[in-house]
């Protein structure tokens, strides 16, 4: 039993520490880690170190374990002044778009594929989510605007919800029993009731944290995951939405001002980390290399139907149901037309359709195998054209925004004590800036800038510090003034220090 554990534990150490030096490896080409993770899993799989694995059961519990995790982090991390413009444009995508998808892709599958509804509308059910993981180790590597972002992100941590759901019910042949409408208020109920539990949780959550006074500041960051994990477990009893619950829940307590927040990130971090890790090297083993070939066909049918047909027309049915949502006292929630077109470009899918691959195939629907098999191969091909693409994609059309301050995350107690930020602002060719004394920025009182970088050296600014191009500007701000800061930095990089006799107020753009 000993010398089994100690095996377990070398191989299992060998492969975490490979996966870690991966990460470097894979951001330098541009490409998303999952891939080498899932590659890693198939070489110690059947067909490389000879590992069998074939537990579809264990891998839909362990999956949905490593999804509780990476969700948490996304609403941990998500800023709700930043969400909250694009919340109902993010929250069509993840409910109408969805359905368009599966509607699409179904019906191509059904009539191109000969595969019977059922499993033809599973198809387009378990591919229409966008992977958060993905989604947020992608995106945060390039420099676009907030409001993108924030959509993109927002709607792969919300379409995981109605999505489990339906392929949960598709999966089930007692669903066959009820008739349409019954099956669509169960949905709406557990979803509706899965957002009442996260606000419910995240709110009580916030509260005891911030009245607990733990005897250990390690404590904190432990009970706010456990709190969101509780929030899943709750929606789970409750017969609702857990995943949804999880989500608000991580909104709830990551924009509250709880103690040791900082620790409480990076330690939500690194658990969506191993969860990554952990799942896609599941994921390979899971995987029969033999059977792959088979489904490249149906695999590249499907993924051209849902990247050039499916994805586009989801997005623009949703843009324009979102329209109506913005009244006067509603933000504005458009992208602009070169918007929509990244959205529909960006929907990357990674770990989530493969892990919702098995719960048919753990259910026993015919079909599920094959399914299955197609799913992995489009993953790993769409991931790797979408990923690498997104940033010449993003220049094409004209979203890159690299006069946006991006946040650096820096564990500092000064800055914890002072619930304040630390972000990093480029001076680019074009960038107003160039020429504006610090002193003419007008920041804040809360917000300032600390250091400027210039030409590889750092020193401390002072009022009458002229900027110039190619200075990088370390600002250090308090949330309460952050939003401020960012509109005013924005404002000047587009006019120049009299940005304010322009008009310009620094608010973002439609792309």
């Amino acid at each position: 039993m000993s010398g089994g554990l100690d095996l377990g534990l070398l191989v299992g150490a060998l492969v975490l520490l490979v996966a870690v030096a991966a990460v470097r490896f894979s951001t330098r080409l541009g490409l998303p880690s999952l891939l080498v993770y899932l590659g890693i899993g198939m070489v110690i799989g059947e067909a490389g170190l000879g590992i069998r694995f074939d537990d579809a059961d264990l891998t839909r519990a362990l999956g949905f374990c490593a999804l509780i995790v990476i969700i948490a982090e996304g609403g941990l991390t998500a800023r709700w002044s930043t969400l909250r413009p694009v919340l109902g444009l993010a929250s069509t995508l993840a409910t109408v778009g969805v359905a368009v998808s599966i509607v699409v892709v179904g019906i191509a599958v059904h009539l191109v594929l000969g595969l019977d509804w059922r499993l033809a509308l599973l198809y387009g059910a378990v591919l229409s989510s966008t992977d958060a993981a993905a989604v947020f180790a992608t995106l945060r590597r390039l420099r676009l605007p907030p409001r993108l972002v924030a959509t993109l992100e927002a709607e792969s941590g919300l379409n995981d919800a109605p999505v489990v759901l339906l392929v949960v019910l598709l999966s089930s042949t007692a669903a066959l029993t009820h008739p349409w409408w019954y099956e669509v208020l169960i949905v709406a109920y557990e979803l509706a009731a899965g957002a009442v539990i996260g606000l419910a949780v995240g709110a009580a959550g916030r509260w005891t944290l911030r009245h607990a006074a733990l005897p250990s500041a390690g404590l904190y960051p432990i009970a706010a995951v456990g709190l969101t994990v509780l929030a899943y477990a709750a929606g789970a009893v409750a017969h609702a939405s857990g995943f949804l619950a999880v989500y608000v829940a991580g909104v709830m307590l990551g924009n509250g001002q709880i103690p040791h927040r900082r620790a409480v990130l990076g330690f939500a971090d690194g658990l969506a980390w191993v969860a990554q890790i952990g799942l896609f090297v599941l994921l390979g083993l899971l995987a029969s290399p033999d059977r792959l070939p088979a489904a490249v066909v149906p695999a590249l049918f499907v993924g051209l139907i849902l990247t050039f047909v499916a994805r586009p027309l989801s997005v623009v049915v949703s843009a324009v149901v979102a329209r109506p949502l913005r009244g006067p006292r509603r933000p504005d929630n458009r992208v602009g037309w070169r918007g929509t077109a990244f959205l529909s470009w960006a929907g990357l899918r990674g770990a989530v359709p493969i892990v919702l691959a098995t719960i048919p195939l753990s259910a026993g629907t015919p079909g599920a195998d094959g399914l299955f098999d197609a799913v992995f191969v489009l993953v790993i091909i769409f991931t790797l054209v979408q990923a690498s693409t997104l940033g010449p994609a993003a220049r094409l059309l004209g979203v890159t925004a690299p006069h946006e301050a991006a946040e650096l995350h820096v564990e500092t107690a000064p800055l914890e004590r002072m619930n304040a930020d630390l972000l990093q602002l480029d001076v680019v060719p074009g960038s107003k800036l160039a020429g504006v004394y610090v002193d003419e920025l007008r920041l804040p009182v809360g917000a300032s800038v600390t250091l400027v970088v210039r030409d590889g050296a750092g020193f401390v600014p002072g009022p009458d510090t002229r900027l110039r191009t190619g200075d990088a500007l370390l600002i250090v701000a308090t949330a309460a003034v952050r939003d401020v800061a960012e509109r005013r930095l924005r404002a000047v990089s587009r006019r120049g220090r009299l940005a304010r006799w322009h008009g310009e107020d620094g608010t973002e753009r439609p792309a």
